[in-house]
């Protein structure tokens, strides 16, 4: 049986392997200090199609694709899919994924949608509903951008709190066989919401939700923040990053030596001017699937507790005066090989 922890996590009895991933990005994240650890960069951002959101569908069905091909696997032995974006009615998942005949689970966490996917394949797999499953996210800078604030033809000026959407894709195939990189256990989320409604200041609203999860991960577990050699957020960027730290020490934690934001990871700001950092789906799942899966490999890290972090807002809400909620899931990520 897997074991309830505490108020919102889970320790799996048979933790899940990471058998394989795949990053797949844009010519911008392709420029920045992580392109060394991307599987393919991709230089046309429509990928050959006719928008932004079609170019945006080739890259999960590339990045899917992708992991499935390294993972030694043939598609047919892959009972669910979970993927999510960030446009309307989850069409880059949809349209990218619809020829793939492989039963699917769409989600919308926002930018935290490759924690959940990772979460709730993690455990259909822990609990025996499926040998293998796929968990993949996505987000594009054209697509987000069109969907969310202005036209990129209209030339706006970003203040200095904004981040800017990463293009790619991040696939991840879990499975019961076993593995050295393993999901160990997770820690679900809460809305949290302390009224941001600066749509351009994604981080101040998410770095709550951030604190949230991660000071209920180390009370379900009864562990301190160097129980893990890094605690990663998603895309605070460097506005979010101050006050996720002064939550936390807020609440009897320091994390500071522990915590990396792969917003502040993806781009380098002096260089590409992305001024707080980088977000979208794509932004934790793909800096995962690459960097993050390095170290694990090499043991440079042995232990990671995986946050990546989302602002829950649409159009709609925020049209209508709607404050910006926000939500982070944990998933904890352990190399166990000999």
């Amino acid at each position: 049986m897997q074991q309830a922890i505490g108020k919102q996590s889970i320790a799996f009895e048979h933790p899940p392997c990471i058998l394989s991933t795949a990053s797949i990005v844009g010519k911008k994240e392709g420029e920045g200090p992580l392109k060394d650890y991307f599987d393919c960069i991709i230089e046309d951002p429509t990928l050959g199609k006719d928008s932004w959101e079609e170019g945006e569908s080739e890259l999960v069905r590339q990045a899917c694709q992708k992991a499935i091909e390294k993972s030694g696997l043939k598609k047919e032995e892959i009972r669910y899919i979970f993927a999510g974006d960030l446009l309307g009615q989850l069409i880059a998942s949809t349209f990218g994924l619809k020829d793939m005949n492989i039963p699917l689970f769409g989600l919308y966490g926002a930018c935290s949608t490759a924690g959940e996917a990772l979460s709730l394949g993690a455990m259909t797999v822990a609990a025996g509903y499926a040998r293998q499953v796929l968990a993949v996210a996505s987000s594009h800078f054209g697509s987000a951008e069109k969907q969310f604030r202005f036209p990129l033809e209209y030339g706006n000026q970003r203040p200095l709190s904004a981040t800017w959407t990463v293009t790619g894709s991040g696939a991840f195939v879990l499975s019961q066989e076993t593995g050295d990189i393993v999901i160990s256990g997770i820690t679900t989320g809460v809305i949290t919401d302390y009224g941001i409604r600066d749509s351009m200041n994604m981080g101040a609203a998410m770095a709550p939700a951030a604190a949230s999860v991660i000071y209920q991960n180390l009370q379900d577990f009864n562990i301190k923040p160097d129980y893990y050699d890094r605690i990663i957020t998603g895309d605070l960027g460097k506005v979010g990053k101050g006050i996720l730290i002064k939550l936390l020490n807020d609440n009897g934690y320091d994390i500071l030596d522990q915590h990396m934001d792969c917003g502040i990871e993806i781009f380098d700001n002096s260089e590409q001017d992305t001024h707080s950092g980088g977000s979208g789906c794509a932004c934790s799942a793909v800096t995962l699937a690459g960097y993050i899966m390095d170290k694990l490999k090499t043991r440079e890290w042995n232990r990671v507790l995986f946050v990546p972090t989302g602002a829950l807002l649409s159009t709609v809400s925020f049209n209508e005066g709607q404050t910006v909620p926000g939500i982070a899931h944990g998933v904890m990520i352990e190399n166990r090989g000999c």
